[in-house]
């Protein structure tokens, strides 16, 4: 009966932890802001619909919803994994509201082409506003989760163990890292592709370097490599 018990405990404790990275993942390491996102059903049909068929009329019926789906972009929260992207996003965020405004005056007026030339540069600050947001590849946002938790949750508190529990995992993401299609790196890097393969390595190695550090339980040893660590992931998304 009392080896039933501990089992039980076991099994609510194995839980309880598996719940708890639930919660992180879909409160604070999902990148995406519902707000914004929302905001592509209107997008779609000003540059999907109206735009092509120069639907003047159609054009300036969106003033309304895209002026409250302005304000709730404006209010919106960032998640805590792109909190580093906050700066750049409130400076995107003065451009895009430019572009609203610049919309609601063309919509007062006659001008057709105004209206239009409006709604081409809400779509592109649109775009703009989701492109800093968004991960650099799906194997580098993946990486960044896990990372995530634990220079922004485990370390701070010292959790050693819950690091070492999950270094496995990083370290597989990590070696993805390394295998990211090159067309698509040449693609989003051009001149820069070439800094990708020794920053993803070094990435990787220092990855594979604190989970052996971490077996020491020399805590300035572990501190030392988590902070490189970090500072390697930062110097590969600093390359896009």
């Amino acid at each position: 009966m009392k080896k039933l018990f501990l089992f039980a405990v076991l099994i609510i404790f194995l839980f309880a932890g598996k719940t708890t990275f639930a919660q992180l993942d879909s409160a604070e390491i999902n990148w995406s802001v519902p707000e914004l996102f929302k905001f592509h059903d209107v997008i779609y049909l000003i540059w999907h619909e109206a735009y092509p068929a120069k639907d003047v009329n159609a054009l300036k019926g969106f003033v309304p919803e895209i002026k409250s789906s302005m304000e709730k972009i404006n209010n919106a929260k960032l998640p805590g994994i792109v909190r580093e992207k906050e700066e750049k996003w409130k400076e995107g965020l003065i451009k895009f509201n430019e572009t609203a405004a610049n919309y609601y005056k063309a919509a007062e007026g006659t001008d057709a082409q105004a209206i239009l030339d409006a709604a081409e540069n809400l779509h592109s600050n649109f775009e703009m506003m989701v492109r800093i947001l968004k991960p650099v590849a799906k194997e580098i946002d993946e990486y960044h989760k896990v990372l995530y938790v634990i220079y922004h949750k485990y370390f701070p508190d010292k959790k050693y163990n819950d690091i070492l529990g999950v270094m496995d995992d990083l370290i597989a993401k990590a070696d993805a890292v390394t295998k990211v299609a090159e067309d698509k790196l040449q693609k989003r890097l051009k001149e820069k592709f070439t800094g990708y393969a020794p920053a993803a390595k070094e990435l990787y190695d220092n990855t594979v370097a604190l989970k052996d550090i971490l077996k020491t339980n020399d805590s300035t040893k572990i501190d030392a490599s988590v902070e490189k660590m970090h500072s390697s992931y930062q110097k590969l998304e600093e390359l896009f």
